[in-house]
């Protein structure tokens, strides 16, 4: 578990005698992150034993701009705003590639790749990975984007409104960012590997002799391992947020104490989230530009693969005095992260969401607004196989999150 300031700010003014109201606001849109260490099979030391790895990861996306609003007659309404966007995004967790990802040529006479070696099965001379991995750290991405929103609204009558708003998508590319890329424990298990292959193959040699042939065989292949298997690189990346739909209405008690609320949205996860597109350039790393097949310059794609969302919002206030304001809410969205894709680091699983709180006026332009938001446990079990790595298999990721709001309103 850890704590995220969620900070915001915003204004608005209505001149006297105007249909126009102005507003500036600034605040977090959303994101996620995660921090703890985990055993992974590949990562130990010489006696076997686990050498944790830690599992990292900040996504935050927060947005601010100028919005308008103008009232058309005394029942209809239409706003917009236009938003400048600032995202960011650090990673660190261990991170597997098919071998095929491995297209430099190991022999030119016949034209087996290092990804054909890896992956081959041992007793054809391969060294038997379904995947290779290598501890990444993905640091210092961040990026702009410029996105909009325009709203109607239409009020029935004194008891009942209607709204509706469309969301633009938001393209991201980040920039800036440094990616350090850890292939050693992935080549100290295939040179194992390999010295296992020798003795296995000629029982009356030792085992420095098998290792004196390994390490000529990675010779003959161009692999110095003494420059190791450690590269950083400067890293772009590039992801959306999705365009939303939004229809409401809202219900005014006749008493004027009471208002309830209802929301359907529609978040088109499904085109924003498809994958996360990785470039990577710079990398000096003679061993792995070898075995990946380039200069340095490569790039990636994550799957991510996620489903569109639906949510519903509901929610009503009652005002037990003009000095206090009670609130209960409840939000359910479907998870749009599939099981073939879904990991601890990147979650976002959660469905059900509970909120109270209240509003407290201390003064005709003075109030303080205060709410406890919990988002139920909800879990999901991964696909066998997992699209993001082995290690995900059948594993089960679950996430529960607590909002603490709190906020001041000035009435000027």
């Amino acid at each position: 578990s850890a704590t995220y300031p969620l900070p915001s700010l915003g204004a608005t003014y209505t001149p006297k005698k105007s249909k126009l109201t102005l507003g500036l606001g600034f605040f977090t849109n959303g994101g996620m992150g995660s921090d703890f260490k985990l055993n992974h099979r590949l990562f130990k030391d010489a006696s076997g034993n686990y050498v944790q790895q830690e599992y990292y990861s900040k996504f935050a996306v927060m947005q601010g701009g100028p919005s308008v609003s103008y009232k058309f007659s005394k029942n209809f309404s239409a706003g917009l705003s236009a938003h400048i966007y600032y995202s960011m995004m650090d990673f660190r967790m261990p991170y597997s590639l098919s071998p095929n990802e491995l297209k430099g040529v190991v022999n030119p006479q016949t034209g087996m790749t290092f990804g054909q070696m890896f992956s081959a099965p041992q007793s054809q001379g391969g060294l038997g990975y379904s995947e290779v991995t290598a501890y990444a750290k993905m640091s210092g991405l961040t990026a702009f984007g410029f996105g909009g929103k325009i709203g109607l609204a239409y009020k029935v009558n004194d008891m009942f409104s209607l709204g509706l708003s469309y969301t633009l998508p938001v393209d991201f590319t980040y920039k800036n960012g440094k990616a350090d890329m850890d292939m050693t424990y992935q080549m100290n298990d295939a040179f194992g590997r390999v010295v296992s292959g020798y003795m296995m193959n000629y029982p009356g040699i030792t085992q420095q002799q098998a290792m004196d042939s390994a390490m000529t065989a990675f010779t003959q292949m161009g692999i110095d391992l003494s420059l190791g298997a450690k590269a950083s690189y400067d890293l772009e990346n590039k992801l959306s947020m999705p365009q939303q739909i939004s229809f409401g209405f809202s219900y005014a008690a006749p008493n004027k104490k009471f208002r309830f609320g209802m929301d359907l949205e529609w978040l088109n996860w499904k085109k924003a989230f498809e994958k996360m597109e990785l470039n990577m350039s710079g990398g000096q790393n003679a061993n792995i530009n070898r075995m990946l097949g380039n200069t340095g310059a490569f790039s990636l794609n994550f799957p991510l693969e996620w489903k569109d969302s639906y949510i519903i919002h509901a929610g009503g206030e009652y005002d037990f005095s003009k000095m206090f304001t009670f609130r209960l809410g409840y939000t359910y969205g479907t998870n749009p992260v599939p099981e073939s894709t879904v990991f601890p680091v990147f979650p976002a699983i959660v469905e059900n969401h509970v909120m109270a709180g209240g509003t407290l006026n201390l003064s005709p332009k003075f109030a303080v607004n205060f709410a406890y938001e919990m988002a139920l446990n909800k879990e999901l079990v991964a696909s066998n196989p997992s699209l993001v790595a082995e290690e995900y298999n059948s594993s089960t990721s679950s996430l529960q999150t607590m909002l603490f709001h709190l906020s001041l309103t000035w009435k000027y």
